[in-house]
């Protein structure tokens, strides 16, 4: 599996993987059968509802709101059309930073020839050449398109579940699962490369967000809220 790494404005290294051509292709086909429904639903209404005569205003009405139907889609879905929200896949910023209106109008523009006139030909290539998740409006955007969970090749830190187990942090309900994950990885990171200032930055980001101040080494601070967070979450589901 391809992946690909972004630097944060955080100043912290996240790997993504890659969305791959496959799921590219099911997220179009996705988008194509919702411009076929809504066309034939909107098709429908406008035959009902529109007087005698101006058949080609109402043909360019019918038709226009399709021509953005993926900017507006990635402008307000947070770089994701509703293909790619089927496929777990989205817009990143290589940057860090979260893409801009101007990001995605590239995107946009460009997509008339990597996809509309080539009938994805020059998207196929450029996605197979590139090897990083980029068609020529990506390249233009400095965008690619990933898979939104966060990737971690395996867990370095394997909690098994003690029936006795309490509690030290109950603050950690307040992360996510893809918090978690990204946690395990910058410590399993840090420890390897013996990187105390990477090990130290975790632990003072994971206090602010905890907003605790525990009395304990960053590294067995960090190990303490992986464990909790696995046996509090481990009883929820229970």
């Amino acid at each position: 599996m391809n992946t690909i790494k972004v630097r944060t404005t955080q100043n912290v290294e996240v790997e993504y993987a890659i969305a791959s051509v496959g799921d590219r292709i099911l997220a179009y086909l996705v988008d194509g059968a919702v411009y076929v429904g809504a066309m034939i639903i909107l098709g429908m209404v406008i035959g009902l509802l529109r007087p005698s005569g101006g058949g080609g205003l109402w043909g360019v009405l019918l038709v226009l709101p399709f021509l953005f139907y993926h900017l507006l889609c990635e402008i307000f879905l947070s770089g994701q059309s509703l293909g790619k929200r089927a496929m777990d896949i989205k817009v990143i910023k290589l940057s860090g930073q979260p893409p801009s209106v101007g990001d995605y109008l590239l995107r946009w523009v460009f997509r008339l020839l990597d996809i509309t006139l080539s009938s994805g030909f020059v998207a196929l290539i450029t996605l197979v050449v590139n090897g990083r998740g980029q068609r020529l409006g990506d390249l233009a955007a400095g965008t690619s398109v990933i898979k939104t969970q966060v990737y971690h090749r395996r867990n370095p830190f394997q909690v098994k579940l003690e029936e006795e187990y309490a509690i030290v942090f109950p603050e950690v309900a307040a992360l996510t699962d893809q918090d978690m994950a990204l946690i395990r990885k910058l410590l399993h990171k840090a420890i390897q490369n013996q990187n105390e200032t990477l090990l130290s930055r975790i632990s003072e980001r994971v206090q602010e967000v905890l907003e605790i101040r525990p009395e304990m080494t960053d590294r067995d601070f960090l190990k303490t809220v992986i464990k909790d967070y696995y046996h509090l979450t481990a009883g929820v589901e229970a």
